[in-house]
């Protein structure tokens, strides 16, 4: 269990991939948790489980968010809040990515990625700093991706809202700092999770398993890190280079 095992950590997007899994993490390090995802049953299942491995006494609250509803997120998240008596730290992890072609018929697919994973995830970051300047001190998590830093075909619309969500996040961390709000940004590689129908995860470059991948982004939660990669090898050495990569290693 960690030093900081009495914080109350909220995480969108739990009910599934990334999310589930850091939800697990959380868990075993001894964090009260709040759990929101468009899918009520599959949250339910996971708290069920939660309390089998880590005891009825783990704090679990729970909560129907779909990021792509903007005025509802405020509401829901606020009443979450209120639920677990306050919050420490709020991981925007609800995210989607699908492979989309410029000029091919994918117009509403691409902005229905921009929706959900920029202007969702601005929104869900909005409420939790309301929350926070209230409390005066609490620490917010984006989930980004290393897409944010390197453009890929057939991808353009998730890079431009990763690419988009990462300056939201470091221009956030600026202007919140002296409000004694943290902000970190996590910027995963590949991680082998459904996000992506019809792709096979584990013929992309140094893929991790989307356990492994909590574990690492659990550590730099509680490290109160600025930025982080995951994984960190190779991609913290790799980092300085996305965005510079010859156009013709870019494989569509």
């Amino acid at each position: 269990m960690s030093n900081d095992a009495a914080s109350t950590v909220v995480i969108t997007g739990a009910s599934s991939g990334i999310g589930r899994e850091l939800a697990l993490e959380m868990a075993r390090r001894g964090h009260a948790l709040g759990l929101a995802a468009r899918r009520l049953p599959l949250l339910e299942q996971l708290r069920d489980e939660l309390h089998v491995s880590f005891g009825k006494q783990l704090r679990i609250e729970l909560a129907t968010l779909d990021v792509c509803q903007i005025d509802s997120i405020g509401p829901t998240l606020q009443e979450l809040f209120t639920r677990l008596g306050g919050v420490d730290i709020m991981v925007v992890n609800a995210g989607a990515n699908d492979m989309t072609g410029i000029g091919r018929g994918d117009l509403a697919q691409e902005l229905d990625l921009i929706q959900t994973n920029l202007s969702g995830a601005i929104a869900t970051i909005n409420a939790a700093t309301a929350h926070f300047l209230e409390r005066g001190k609490g620490h917010i998590v984006g989930i980004s991706s290393l897409a944010a830093l390197q453009p890929i075909p057939r991808q353009a619309a998730y890079c431009a809202s990763k690419a988009g969500f990462k300056m939201y996040l470091d221009a956030a961390r600026i202007e919140l700092k002296r409000k004694g709000i943290l902000v970190s940004n996590i910027l995963p590689g590949y991680i082998a999770t459904d996000i992506v129908e019809g792709v096979d995860i584990g013929k992309l470059p140094f893929a991790i398993p989307a356990a492994q991948a909590a574990r690492e982004m659990a550590r730099l939660i509680e490290k109160r890190v600025k930025s982080g990669v995951v994984p960190a090898f190779p991609w913290k050495l790799v980092r300085p280079f996305l965005g510079h990569l010859p156009e013709f290693m870019a494989k569509y």
